[in-house]
């Protein structure tokens, strides 16, 4: 089942409540249908792709390109704004884009990311772009029946970054989002009269189910804003008093540099969900201690739409990312794929209809992270690998001890050590380099990067530092860059990054 018919008729039935409040302007849930099909309008005379890209900052407008493309039967590729133009480039031509919706403001920071080669060096050319404010939405919308989608039918194209140093598109079915935003709704009990307060972006998969597809399928508001800045973030909380708030624990740890909000402040706030990183001690308890607000941990990944255990007020355990939500089953088991009892560490294996169809355009991955298991209760099961490293204790509450993967989390972002590691090698100084990283009250992890030089190279790690700048996203900048004699190896050569201390 597809969520486009259930949100239409949320549109249709409290047509004038409002939808949306973003930084520019209000949306009634009327006028985000309406514009949905003007969008979708505009993309049947543009193209016959089947993938619309949209790069917009969050707001309201987002979900009208969404379901401007999910109207038009085609499949949306939401694009992170933050990667290096090189990355974006990549992202644009492996999705197969030709018509990419967005705003003017965003083009002109890409513009300015870009450097003297302007915006071709993000975008690749052939590229349509259509500005929505420059869209003509007066009078009457193109009126145009829903279409009817199977569950196994595309719905989006999400990237991720890749081990092999290129983002991997992660195709999400419309019975993957559909199961996933009915379970978190039914898991929190989430219902129309709550308004939720969003700062995540929407092109990341927590950002699009979370505060823009929960809010939507309940008839709930959102208060949007496209950039995180604390104070600003503390001045729509007493404005508009949401209930639910969801972020990255590095933007709790920001709020609490906010010297003046109290406790009163925070007081409408039911479900305050942290997700996307680890969850220091120190955020926690000053949370709980300066503003009477218990913050809850979520679990998930772009792979399963992404939400697979939550915290609510009544399910909670410290450490414990929750149980999970309705129709997904953790399992956990040994280097052999064999399940372990409860209390024990093992890989983290996820299974439910939240789970995407596979990565695009790439088998031999989307094989390699699957595994089909016999279960007891549910007898031949197709699972996911997460490749993190946890326990369920007595009660089914999962607990997250470690990575199994080489992944550094920063910011709520998944950034792998290749990839920052392709860049290094690059430099003429570098012979050979490793990426690890180092814990950060802020970003939740920084990278650092060792370096093994070439003969008579000399060491300048403002010079690396700045190498990366130019050929990375700002975050996947390593913050150090240290000089070795040697990278420990093993026998065959492989670098045992384990083996590098940041500290």
């Amino acid at each position: 089942m597809s969520l486009l018919g259930p949100i239409l008729f949320q549109a249709l039935k409290t047509p004038r409540r409002t939808a949306a409040i973003d930084d520019n302007r209000s949306y009634s849930y009327a006028g985000l249908l309406g514009g949905a099909m003007f969008v979708a309008e505009q993309i049947d005379r543009l193209t016959a792709a089947r993938h619309i890209g949209i790069l917009l900052p969050t707001g309201g407008a987002f979900p009208i390109a969404l379901l401007g493309a999910w109207l038009a039967r085609r499949v949306a590729v939401p694009l992170n704004y933050l990667l290096a133009p090189q990355e974006l480039h990549y992202v644009i031509n492996d999705s197969g884009i030709d018509t990419l919706f967005t705003a003017g403001p965003l083009l002109d920071f890409l513009t300015q990311a870009c450097g003297d080669e302007g915006l071709s060096n993000a975008i690749p050319g052939g590229v349509e772009l259509v500005k929505l404010e420059e869209m003509d939405f007066t009078g009457l919308p193109p009126l145009r029946w829903p279409p009817r989608y199977a569950d196994d039918d595309l719905a989006v194209l999400l990237y991720t970054s890749g081990t092999s140093g290129k983002p991997k598109g992660v195709m999400l079915s419309h019975g993957n989002l559909e199961s996933n935003v009915h379970a978190g709704i039914q898991h929190a009990a989430i219902t129309r009269a709550d308004t939720f307060l969003g700062v995540l972006p929407q092109f990341h998969c927590f950002g699009l189910t979370a505060m823009t597809l929960i809010p939507l399928r309940v008839g709930a508001t959102v208060v949007y804003t496209a950039r995180f800045i604390p104070r600003k973030i503390v001045g729509l909380i007493r404005k508009h008093k949401p209930d639910i708030f969801m972020a990255v624990p590095s933007m709790y740890g920001a709020l609490l540099s906010v010297k003046d909000a109290t406790a009163d402040d925070f007081a409408s706030i039911r479900f305050s969900v942290s997700g996307g990183e680890p969850l220091p001690d120190a955020t926690f308890e000053a949370y709980r201690d300066r503003f009477n607000l218990r913050l809850l941990e979520g679990y998930g990944l772009t792979e399963t739409a992404p939400i697979s255990n939550w915290s609510t007020p009544t399910r909670f355990k410290r450490h414990s990312v929750g149980p999970a939500v309705p129709g997904v089953t953790n399992l956990i088991v040994d280097e052999n794929d064999k399940p372990l009892p409860p209390n024990h560490d093992g890989e983290v294996l996820i299974a439910g209809p939240n789970v995407m169809t596979g990565y695009h355009n790439l088998p031999e991955q989307t094989d390699a992270v699957f595994v089909k298991l016999d279960l007891p209760d549910r007898g031949p099961t197709r699972l996911f690998r997460t490749g993190d490293i946890g326990h369920l204790d007595d009660d089914g509450y999962l607990f997250i001890t470690g990575r199994k993967k080489e992944m550094l989390i920063i910011g709520g972002d998944n950034v792998f050590p290749r990839e920052i590691e392709e860049v290094l090698n690059q430099h003429e100084s570098v012979k050979d380099s490793a990426v690890i990283g180092k814990f950060d009250g802020m970003r939740g992890e920084v990278p650092i990067a060792f370096v093994e030089l070439n003969e008579d190279a000399t060491f300048d790690e403002a010079a690396l530092r700045n190498w990366c700048r130019q050929r990375l996203a700002q975050f996947k900048v390593p913050r150090e860059v240290r000089v070795v004699d040697a990278l420990p190896r093993n026998p065959t050569g492989k670098i045992l990054r384990r083996q590098l201390k940041a500290d």
